[in-house]
């Protein structure tokens, strides 16, 4: 039996490209491959992508480990705002947002008002199994990754859930979550 082929074609990618008005502004936890998945995304809509985390790093000229451990994680919220209205205001083709921005009012506010928000979210035990891969996550460096995440996951799951666009981050190419994304925004538009 022949696979069926649910990818968008180049001129169904180019005509939903030309319908976003906005940013794409990717929320969910760590792990559930926002910044991979925006990666690819950006590269099917031919826009530019850039990693949020990446930006407040680059801003502070320390790793986010360095600010939480100098400064605390209510500094780095507050930087991590601060960089993503910014962002949004130069506006990027595709945000990818640290697991907690999402959660700050305001950057909520601003991303629902003046973004396209989509919650990838994802099984605990995927996002476990990737976060594993790197020891640079501050939230998890002090206990049970699996429980953490999964704490995470129960108190943030309020907020994502706010996303007028959600959809699931699951094994297998990550290009696949990308086209899942684009169906949904082509939808939801």
């Amino acid at each position: 039996m022949d696979r069926i082929d649910d990818t968008p074609s180049q001129a169904r990618t180019a005509a939903i490209a030309g319908r976003i008005d906005r940013p794409i502004v990717l929320v969910g936890l760590m792990g559930a491959g926002k910044s991979t998945v925006g990666r690819r995304l950006a590269t099917l809509l031919r826009s530019d992508f850039i990693d949020a985390d990446d930006a407040v790093e680059e801003a502070a000229q320390l790793s986010i480990s360095e600010i939480f451990s100098a400064y605390g994680e209510e500094h780095f919220r507050d930087g991590e705002r601060r960089v993503i209205a910014r962002l949004m205001e130069e506006r990027h083709g595709v945000i990818a947002t640290g697991g907690g921005a999402f959660i700050n009012e305001q950057t909520r506010q601003l991303i629902l008002s003046n973004g396209i928000a989509v919650w990838i979210d994802c099984d605990i035990a995927t996002l476990v199994e990737r976060t594993s891969r790197r020891n640079t996550r501050p939230l998890l460096k002090d206990g049970d990754p699996e429980e953490i995440l999964t704490r995470l996951y129960r108190e943030r799951e309020p907020f994502y859930s706010q996303a007028p666009i959600r959809v699931r981050s699951e094994q297998g190419p990550h290009l696949d979550t990308a086209n899942r994304i684009l169906e949904a925004i082509d939808q939801w538009l």
